[in-house]
């Protein structure tokens, strides 16, 4: 997961480090993730946050974009996180990115921008589109 979130061109790690043990625990104890494969690799991942209903990570390796992989993912997150018995759900984003774009078009809102300068969007249930 960590090669795939690495790779890409925008939302790029700046102001932290991730390890390991960040993925062990936002999976393990604070959510759960789910993961795309193609022969055996790991292309696409997503990382919901039982915690406070928030979207930890959803990135797809470029070269595997536009091949639905991250909808896919991002339905199954949204749906587990509103099983959990969420109302609404957080994330953010760069501004100006391919993200941004998928989010709005997934139905989210903008909330405004946080204090590093991103994109905050809530989704509400029913919003889903």
């Amino acid at each position: 997961m960590h090669r795939v979130r690495m790779s890409v061109h925008e939302n790029r790690l700046v102001s932290i480090q991730l390890t390991e043990r960040d993925y062990q625990v936002a999976i393990e104890q604070t959510g759960r993730g789910w993961v795309v494969e193609q022969d055996g690799a790991i292309v696409a991942f997503a990382i919901g946050d039982v915690t406070d209903g928030s979207i930890w990570a959803l990135f797809v390796e470029p070269g595997h974009e536009a091949k639905g992989y991250g909808r896919e993912l991002h339905d199954v997150m949204v749906a587990w996180l509103w099983q959990q018995g969420h109302e609404q759900l957080s994330l953010t984003t760069e501004p100006g990115t391919r993200a941004e774009r998928f989010y709005e078009k997934a139905g989210w809102q903008r909330a405004g921008i946080t204090d590093r300068g991103e994109v905050r969007f809530e989704l509400s249930r029913g919003e889903l589109r």
